[in-house]
């Protein structure tokens, strides 16, 4: 495939070639010794035509979609990007005032005036970053402020609210973070600001992201299905047979591939570009990696307060049920008193009750022995009667 793409590029030179250049300089020599095996490969790769040039590394970006010398590429890719008509008639530079450690994060950023007074603001991250909407809130106010401040300081009394226009940041990503996993078939988020009403009002910041890792896996399935799609493959591919196939389509981006291949033919700075590239890289992925401890960190502080309030509940609960079980001791201590007393109540009637069963007994055998004894006076007085009536006769 390598010959192919050199076929079609005759700029390309071969390994051999690539590596002899670099040899017979001691410059070059040690720029190319410090990297790791796997990063000469691929330098090699896209200086040779084994793989293509990635077009996002900075400074080809910068080169192939500079606004001051070649504004038609940018303003098609905008203008496709926007869905509207762009012209970019003026070049803004970066402020130094911006948000200082989100630099690190950036590999291309590009700010421009359109034609309309919107300002546009073209970002390419390679590595997706916790936060990203945040972020691009935070970079579009702060070109908001920008614009804002520039035409006070310009119109003093006319100035009016009406002459702010609206801001677009547009953000392409290498590798996009992970809350655009969910969209595995989307590959254009638009975002702006509404009303749950319908109330219309413009609120000037608006964003495009665009996730180009997830743009090739669609790619796969579905082809280049349009001049939006062929940017994007432009952009996002460096596998030649997916060039050639973007070429047989649309001829004329290879005029940027020459351009490119042009910039190879200096080797001294593509490897000063290669090597800004890896130093961009691993800051971003330092950044990154940052990021990920940083918010693993916040979870893990959320999940312990969340734990810290679980167990502070449960706490409560236990001394709620502790009391509720001293109320029920308290109770039932109360009860076992009364029971007590009860109970000797019960056990003093039943005494009472026994000394009177006896006295009853006691009256009961004394009636027995009264009754007795009534019996035998009653038989005496009877024999005496008898008697009585014996001698009267």
């Amino acid at each position: 495939m390598a010959n192919k793409l050199q076929e079609r590029f005759p700029t390309i030179r071969t390994r051999t070639e690539v590596l002899y250049e670099i040899q017979r300089s001691a410059h070059l020599n040690d720029i190319f010794s410090v990297w790791t095996k796997a990063q000469q490969e691929e330098f090699l790769d896209f200086c040779s035509g084994a793989r293509g040039i990635k077009m996002l590394y900075d400074s080809f970006f910068k080169e192939i979609m500079n606004p001051s010398t070649t504004p038609e590429r940018l303003e098609e890719f905008l203008s496709l990007v926007l869905e509207k008509k762009v012209t970019i008639v003026k070049v803004l530079p970066n402020d130094n005032t911006r948000i200082a450690d989100e630099g690190t994060l950036l590999v291309t950023d590009i700010i421009v005036k359109l034609g309309d007074g919107s300002i546009a603001n073209v970002e390419i991250q390679r590595s997706g970053y916790a936060f990203p909407g945040q972020r691009c809130a935070c970079y579009s106010a702060d070109m908001l402020l920008r614009q804002y401040k520039k035409l006070r300081g310009q119109k003093k009394r006319k100035f009016r609210y009406q002459d702010i226009k609206d801001v677009y940041t547009i953000v392409l990503y290498a590798k996009s973070p992970k809350e655009f996993k969910k969209f595995p078939e989307i590959y254009c988020h638009y975002f702006q600001q509404t009303s749950d009403t319908g109330l219309q009002i413009n609120m000037l910041q608006k964003y495009v992201m665009i996730p180009l890792d997830i743009f090739r896996k669609v790619r796969q399935n579905r082809g280049i299905r349009n001049r939006l799609d062929a940017w994007l493959t432009f952009l996002a591919e460096d596998d030649p047979e997916v060039i050639l196939n973007l070429l047989g389509r649309y001829p004329d981006f290879s005029a940027i591939y020459e351009q490119a291949y042009a910039i190879c033919q200096n080797m001294e700075n593509v490897m000063g570009f290669f090597s800004e590239e890896l130093r961009i890289l691993d800051r971003n992925t330092a950044q990154y990696m940052i990021d990920e401890m940083q918010l693993e960190i916040d979870q893990k502080k959320a999940e312990l307060e969340q734990q810290n309030a679980a167990l502070a509940q449960h706490k409560n609960e236990l001394e709620q049920q502790s009391a509720k079980l001293e109320q029920q001791n308290t109770k039932l201590e109360q009860q076992e008193s009364e029971l007590a007393q009860q109970k000797a109540e019960i056990a003093k009637r039943n005494a009472e009750i026994k000394q009177k069963d006896a006295e009853i007994a006691q009256q009961r055998t004394l009636l027995e022995q009264q009754q007795q004894s009534l019996l035998q006076l009653q038989e005496r007085i009877a024999l005496l009667e008898k008697r009585l009536e014996t001698q009267n006769s």
